[in-house]
């Protein structure tokens, strides 16, 4: 998966956020903390994604490409 990450120096903070997924934002006191940590947000957020929507019953299941 590919996403799109934005970074903006904020006083002595780097903030940094994914387009594409409301939630995952982060900070960090340099830019590579922030890229890590953004990583990880995004990481977190996808899997608990997929924990609380784990389908139940019979249902039908595909991969959608855009």
């Amino acid at each position: 998966m590919k996403f799109t990450a934005n970074y903006k120096k904020s006083g002595g903070w780097y903030l940094g956020w994914v387009e594409e997924v409301p939630g995952v934002n982060t900070q960090g006191k340099t830019l590579a903390e922030t890229k890590s940590n953004l990583r990880e947000a995004l990481t977190l957020i996808l899997e608990t994604n997929r924990l609380i929507n784990k389908p139940t019953g019979k249902i039908v299941r595909e991969t959608v490409t855009i």
